[in-house]
């Protein structure tokens, strides 16, 4: 799942460009509360992102600090203080990638060192937030039955993920869920299936490993997959802008939404288009200026 969700930094506020780094170094350290120092090697764009969306629709104010971190051990830098809701989601970050390297070791790829590394943290938070721990191991369980099954379709492909992202956040909203904020979780857990899904196309094709683009589509490489069906992958994609446009318009914010529009609105649309032009994933600016 990780590394998708991305802000669109050109027509990024330079407060949202702040916010977010405090938001990135907040859910490091709330990962380290949550479930060990190593498991803070697993820290993602995607989960601060989560961050950034959930502290502003629940209303919990963003309490920004000048500290020291492991990384910036002399000058110190802003950073989100840590609470119960970044703790959590530092759990979530934890049992998320614990879980993508076990997919990448089932897919005959590398990993048992990597998921060594996040075991204690997974174990940690399986103890600590089990109600959580057991709504992603469910939905996992769906994914992997899933490509057992070697569904073709790309929209049954990714239910199991697009119902896990919406069970996640009935979870943490909890009083403050609605419709709109399940449709907006849901249409992004589908999206990061299928974009990571559409990027290992070309890798999955070559292990045998299942993709469903691979099986809907007959085609070597990703060019020539978009060259002969770019129109069809490009309405697949298209729908699931407009479903996440629409459930963002039908949800309150409690704080300035700059931040989280310039990445659903702008960033996901982007992100869409560097895959479909095979262009290379770059690191994103979470460092000071």
């Amino acid at each position: 799942m990780f590394g998708y969700v991305r802000y669109d930094y050109p027509n990024l506020f330079i407060k949202d460009l702040m916010l977010y780094r405090a938001l990135y170094c907040g859910l490091c350290k709330g990962i380290a509360s949550a479930c060990g120092q190593r498991a803070r090697l697993g820290l993602s764009y995607d989960v601060t992102f989560l961050s950034a969306l959930l502290h502003n629709i629940m209303g919990v104010d963003v309490v920004i600090e000048q500290q020291n971190c492991f990384e910036h051990a002399i000058r110190k830098r802003p950073i989100a203080k840590v609470d119960p809701l970044t703790r959590e989601l530092g759990a979530l970050n934890t049992v998320l990638c614990y879980y993508k390297l076990t997919d990448d070791i089932e897919d005959g790829g590398k990993g048992r060192g990597k998921r060594r590394l996040f075991r204690k943290g997974y174990l940690r938070a399986k103890r600590e937030y089990p109600e959580l721990v057991g709504l992603v191991e469910t939905y996992m369980k769906e994914q992997a039955a899933a490509e057992k099954a070697r569904y073709a379709s790309p929209d049954m492909a990714a239910e199991p993920t697009a119902q896990l992202l919406a069970a996640l956040s009935d979870h943490f909203l909890g009083e403050k869920r609605t419709a709109a904020t399940r449709g907006l979780f849901y249409a992004l857990g589908k999206w990061v299936y299928l974009i990571d899904a559409l990027d290992d196309f070309e890798k999955d094709k070559k292990k045998g490993n299942y993709n469903p683009f691979a099986l809907s589509y007959r085609a070597e490489t990703r060019p020539e997959l978009l060259a002969e069906n770019g129109g069809e992958v490009g309405f697949l994609f298209d729908t699931i802008f407009f479903d996440l446009r629409e459930n963002l318009g039908g949800i309150c914010f409690s704080f300035n939404r700059d931040l989280t529009d310039n990445v659903i609105l702008r960033g996901i649309p982007l992100e869409t288009k560097r895959v479909m032009n095979g262009e290379k994933k770059v690191p994103i600016r979470v460092k000071n200026l």
